[in-house]
């Protein structure tokens, strides 16, 4: 490494996922000089974390000392697995100016929402208050649950045309017990006071999910000597400072996906693209046109809540390289949508197994669910809440592992396990697709044989559900794991591809009768027809990033009629997408017609009213440009610009003329993350 490049700076990006945490240095922004990575310990995020750096820093060039680095940033999967698993912290939501029909359509009111309380007051359209607001029935909510509760959310009827009430239940809030409080204006400034409140109550929620990871960050860095700024991945591929991220931890949902998007981008340099980031639990396929991924205005859906919250426009499927390799009831062969470990890794670190499976393959009668192992995960203690089966199989799993069939004894016993493993309690190992690739010889680095075995039980398993002479060889049962894992993917690129020309897009995960066929067709690389000539094509190159992409890839980019972009470092693309985006803040003022030719700016420092709408639109473009640049600094960008767009809706008259009935400004400040010193400990 030559002097000069010694002097420029050091970025750490981290990335959790489903089975890796990934870790890479980037110098100057611009070059990854080391990567790293360590196992995700799902009940202790730290742990993996605190491996992955510390193993980056010992591939550090040499000359570099871990003292340069200068920033710091994670993306992370612990919101959206927080929404999806259902895995919430207790709140309290209060409700101002909501009727019944409001409280309904917010989905408030499903089960383990929480505490959700109406309380009078609210404003109407034009930002004028519509009731008093009940300052006594909110003191009686914090008297009645300040003490069970971890934090409270406020979202008022018409806040972003007036937040005083939401601003009013704070003060309240933290003067008489101090908990953190989310109000529904500062989140979004759209209508639709229902998803407002919502998109609250879940960033509630998370609060203390975020908090846990910010603080175990610093103290691994800390440990490390790296007094850098912390900045987290939200879900639009931008970055933000974990102190702001506590604020504001919905903005994290999709955060993973998000970071692998802005990766493929900086690595490949390519504009146009589709990406697919395949990694152990799940395919997340994304739309980048002209360096920007496509955004969901509508907010991210994840777990059956719908946020208020721009995310990057993803598709999922359950489908990775350690997803659940299986023979259903039919004798068909599936693969995920769940996660398992896979058996060739268990037996590196538990050898004992491949004994168990070396004495499985000579059973001449399998067990149920054959190749199977569980076992609890370290450090983890029985929770009270426990349901009697699950108590019933936890006290029968033990540190090391046992056969699944030894530990359960019938279908919902299997379903209690599950859940154990779910709550990060538990660990299940059985035969995945990186079992199979390693039976292949097309990946490496774990044991073959203990991948072997598993696929002989499930081969055998197939013939026995299917009342066949004889089972498959298991190289063979590997190359339709293989095949099985190309066809999804192709149709989940297909899907991601052609839902961006309304009309095309799948109903239902169908295409119709005729769409069908030829989607099936072209996955599985047969030809539609022996006289009609139809095919389908990817119009755009595939950037394929994930550890286990270099085996799937080529073959499904050959299908789809398109070319395979594998870049340098696809392994740990999130990481470098975690280290390698901007920060950007948007902030949107409405102007509308309150009455004859009088323009109301709707500035959250007070409303404004104008007799002509230049006059407002320019008010509400200073107040746009002012706040989105305050917000910019404030999440940790260094000189950040303001771009600013301005939608109108007219109005016309009986007369054929056309006036403003209403304006909406958009300011979006960008820049580069401010490199340097640590800004202090997160607050408690």
């Amino acid at each position: 490494m030559s002097g000069a490049a010694q002097g420029e700076e050091l970025w750490l990006g981290i990335d959790t996922g489903g089975t890796f945490t990934d870790a890479v240095l980037l110098e100057g922004g611009a070059r990854v000089v080391a990567s790293a990575k360590a196992l995700t310990t799902h009940w202790d995020l730290a742990i993996g974390i605190g491996g992955a750096i510390r193993a980056v820093l010992a591939a550090m060039p040499a000359g570099r000392r871990r003292e340069e680095v200068s920033l710091v940033s994670v993306s992370t999967t612990l919101a959206t697995n927080a929404v999806v698993e259902n895995r919430f912290s207790p709140i309290c939501t209060l409700l101002i100016g909501f009727d019944e029909g409001m409280l309904a359509r917010s989905g408030l009111g499903r089960e383990g929402a929480g505490a959700v309380l109406r309380i009078g007051g609210g404003h109407d359209a034009t930002g004028e208050e519509s009731e008093p607001l009940d300052e006594a029935a909110i003191a009686a909510a914090i008297a009645a649950h300040g003490d069970r509760v971890e934090a409270f959310a406020v979202a008022a009827r018409f806040s972003v045309r007036n937040p005083q009430h939401e601003l009013r239940a704070r003060r309240l809030i933290r003067e008489r017990c101090g908990k953190p409080v989310t109000c529904a204006h500062e989140l979004s400034s759209k209508l639709d006071a229902p998803r407002r409140a919502l998109t609250a109550a879940l960033n509630a929620r998370l609060t203390p999910q975020i908090r846990h990871l910010t603080l175990a960050l610093q103290r691994v860095l800390a440990e490390e000597s790296i007094e850098a700024p912390l900045m987290i991945v939200k879900g639009d591929g931008s970055l933000m400072r974990a102190d702001v991220a506590l604020e504001c931890p919905v903005e994290t949902i999709l955060s993973g996906p998000a970071a692998s998007v802005v990766g493929a981008g900086f690595l490949t340099g390519l504009a146009d693209f589709v990406v697919s980031d395949m990694g152990g639990t799940t395919t997340d396929v994304a739309v980048v046109s002209g360096g920007r991924p496509v955004v969901n205005a509508d907010g991210a859906l994840i777990g059956g809540w719908r946020t208020m919250v721009e995310a990057v426009d993803v598709r999922t499927c359950g489908l990775g390289g350690d997803s659940e390799v299986a023979i259903d009831r039919d004798g068909h062969l599936t693969v995920g949508p769940r996660k398992t470990m896979p058996l060739s890794l268990l037996a590196i670190q538990k050898p004992a197994v491949l004994e168990a499976l070396r004495a499985l393959a000579e059973l001449e009668r399998l067990p149920p669910y054959p190749g199977q192992f569980a076992f609890r995960n370290p450090g983890r203690e029985a929770p009270a809440h426990m349901t009697r089966q699950e108590r019933g199989v936890w006290e029968a799993l033990t540190p090391e592992p046992q056969r699944v069939s030894a530990v359960v004894r019938s279908a919902s016993g299997r379903e209690a396990l599950r859940r154990l493993a779910d709550a990060g309690l538990a660990t299940i190992a059985g035969f995945t697709p990186s079992d199979a690739m390693h039976v292949l010889g097309r990946q490496e680095g774990w044991n073959r044989e203990a991948a072997l075995l598993g696929a002989k039980a499930l081969a055998t398993e197939e013939r026995n559900v299917r009342a066949a002479r004889r089972a498959d060889s298991a190289e063979s049962f590997c190359e339709r794991t293989y095949d099985h894992v190309v066809r999804a993917s192709g149709r989940v690129l297909l899907a991601a591809a052609l839902a961006h020309d309304p009309g095309l897009e799948a109903r239902g995960d169908h295409w119709g009768l005729l769409g069908e066929r030829l989607v099936e067709e072209v996955v599985a690389g047969r030809r539609f027809s022996g006289i009609v000539a139809a095919t389908l094509a990817i119009g755009r190159p595939i950037v394929a990033i994930g550890a286990p992409v270099g085996a799937y890839y080529p073959e499904i980019a050959r299908r789809l009629g398109t070319s395979a972009a594998i870049p340098r470092h696809a392994e740990v693309c999130n990481a470098v997408g975690a280290v390698a985006g901007v920060v950007a803040q948007s902030v949107e003022v409405l102007v509308n017609q309150t009455s004859f030719k009088q323009f109301r700016v709707h500035d959250p420092a007070g409303a404004a009213d104008y007799g002509d709408s230049a006059e407002a639109i320019a008010h509400a473009r200073r107040v746009a440009s002012d706040l989105a640049l305050a917000a910019a600094r404030r999440a940790g960008a260094a000189d950040p610009h303001v771009e600013i767009e301005v939608s109108e809706r007219l109005a016309h008259i009986e007369s054929g003329g056309e006036y403003l009935a209403e304006a909406l400004v958009r300011a979006t400040a960008t820049g580069r993350p401010l490199a340097g010193a640590a800004d202090g400990p997160v607050p408690g």
